[in-house]
């Protein structure tokens, strides 16, 4: 008999133990509610356009007929989706997942490389993109089984003529998404059957491999989620009146669960911001909303604060700003709470867990420098290596069970052994331990990861593509500390080829990976420190 810790065991404030799965039959059913109860409130704004929930409702019915009628694609097929944070998201996404198809969430930074792996990996043959990063599916689109391509630019879904990045030549004549959701109207839109246990995303994370896996998420795994979230801020929530801000790319588990599903449950606008690492644009954006939640990374809301103009900015509507992806830093939080009046609530998850596994308590006033409490229905328990529980106080490798944890990667049994236990555990790889107060705090990471600016870097892929450079013998990757983005990626290599430089090592990363992957630095050593067996020590680097 497991002892994992529940929601409420050693619990500062009440809430909800447990969750009702089955208030909703599906995220659809969920977003449906939302178009009857919410119809001719304001939904989406981007750019200064701003689309209602039954304007929502009725271009999103149209991409979904679009994609019956015209592309022939059936219940459980995988589409996926490119883009940043621009009105064509949600028309895009709620048509997708209304005509019962899987969304594949694309990072619009990929390079070829990675945007290969992923395509074929999904098994997809329809991309909706952003005009501006076609030239990155041009240089592979032959390398897939990609048929079917939907330009996505800044104003569509809505009457704005913005000015788009050219479309590379290859998709000149390809159909737009305006001109999709014309068409579209044409046809009669055939909702299916849709369950709790269907396919709803492939969200892609890392793997040691080097190669990314994608979570299977489902319609239930993220309704139990979101209805997690709503017992902790249904409290401090009004249906109808709510603003969020939404920076984080929604293509990220973190934003499409809170920033979207759970405030298009309330009824609220969502402001979208398209590049956040503007923060000049991003501070004179915020400067138009009397917003009331906001969340980012530990960078980004750095970022704010260090902004012009921010400081002024009118606080007095916000109820919560919640902080992920990396661990938010006291000297923020504080300096936050100075501004606005209120902590950054720092919460813990991950892609294959819908995300959120712990969160902070909004009643709690301090800053609690830890992930917070297990949500409700949640079970977390710490091991160690063998796979027993340790003692209180003890670090061990967080263990989490709920309705919100996934039910293997997309295709990958070999994976699935390595991370589920027969009891349906899930072995995140973190490192944690449970303070007195009954709080998680995220003390390491198993698996070697580097986190910049939130973003997870994985050293294993890093390193094959280095190994690929001529004259590079070994090498190593690790995460160094940064003030800015949390920490670098740092790479040891061991050379044969007097002239390999470092820049070298830079520029060939840089055309087959993300930029964010990009090691920050290259060291040349002689060895690398390994164990008896051969393996390669990363934690030795770190002395280095």
């Amino acid at each position: 008999m497991s002892t994992a810790h529940h929601f409420l065991d050693n619990q500062p404030q009440s809430f909800a133990k447990t969750i009702d799965e089955s208030t909703y039959s599906s995220i659809v059913d969920l977003i449906e509610q939302s178009f009857t109860k919410f119809a001719d409130r304001p939904a989406f704004s981007s750019f200064g356009q701003v689309l209602t929930y039954a304007e929502i409702e009725r271009k999103s019915g149209y991409f979904a007929a679009y994609l019956q009628s015209q592309l022939g694609l059936k219940k459980g097929d995988r589409v996926a989706l490119m883009s940043p944070n621009i009105m064509a998201f949600p028309v895009v996404m709620l048509g997708i997942l209304r005509a019962g198809l899987v969304q594949v969430n694309v990072n619009p930074l990929y390079t070829p490389r990675e945007l290969t792996h992923q395509l074929n990996d999904a098994d997809t043959d329809t991309i909706i993109i952003y005009g501006g990063v076609t030239d990155t599916l041009a240089e592979m689109i032959d390398q897939t089984s990609i048929k079917n391509v939907v330009i996505a630019n800044l104003g569509d879904a809505t009457n704005a003529r913005l000015p788009s990045p050219e479309v590379n030549d290859r998709f000149k004549d390809t159909i737009t998404l305006n001109d999709v959701l014309v068409e579209g109207a044409n046809f009669r839109f055939t909702a299916p059957k849709i369950t709790l246990s269907d396919l709803l995303f492939l969200q892609y994370t890392g793997g040691t491999t080097g190669l990314s896996k994608g979570a299977a998420l489902s319609h239930g795994n993220l309704v139990s989620n979101i209805m997690m979230y709503d017992s902790i801020a249904s409290g401090i929530t009004e249906e109808g009146k709510e603003i969020v801000i939404t920076a984080l790319p929604l293509y990220h588990i973190f934003a499409l669960m809170v920033n979207f599903f759970s405030y298009f449950k309330f009824g609220a606008l969502n402001v979208l911001i398209a590049n956040p690492r503007d923060m000049p644009g991003f501070v004179a954006e915020l400067g138009k909303w009397k917003f009331s939640a906001i969340s980012g990374v530990n960078t980004l809301y750095n970022g704010l604060l260090h902004t012009p103009g921010f400081a002024d900015l009118d606080f007095d509507n916000l109820k919560a700003a919640w902080g992920g992806g990396a661990a938010i830093q006291r000297v923020v939080s504080d300096k936050w709470l100075e501004l606005t009046g209120q902590h950054i609530k720092e919460g813990y998850g991950l892609s294959e867990t819908s995300p959120i596994l712990t969160l902070n308590p909004l009643g709690v006033r301090h800053f609690t420098d830890t992930v917070g409490l297990p949500m409700p229905s949640t079970e977390i328990t710490l091991r160690d290596p063998a796979g027993n529980e340790v003692a209180d106080g003890e670090p061990g490798e967080l263990w989490a069970r709920g309705p919100q944890v996934m039910k293997g990667y997309w295709r990958n049994p070999e994976a699935n052994a390595e991370v589920m236990t027969e009891d349906d555990f899930f072995k995140t790889g973190d490192v944690a331990i449970l303070t007195k107060e009954g709080y998680y705090k995220i003390v390491d990471r198993i698996k070697d990861m580097v986190l910049v600016s939130g973003f997870n870097v994985y050293p294993t892929e890093i390193e094959n593509i280095i190994a690929e450079i001529s004259g590079v013998v070994e090498v190593a990757v690790i995460g160094v500390p940064n003030e800015k983005t949390g920490e670098s990626v740092k790479a040891f290599v061991v050379k044969s080829r007097d002239g390999l430089s470092g820049s070298e090592v830079k520029i060939y990363c840089h055309d087959n990976l993300a930029a964010y992957k990009v090691p920050k630095f290259v060291e040349f050593i002689d060895e690398l420190p390994k164990s008896t067996v051969g393996k390669i020590l990363r934690r030795e680097l770190r002395n280095y």
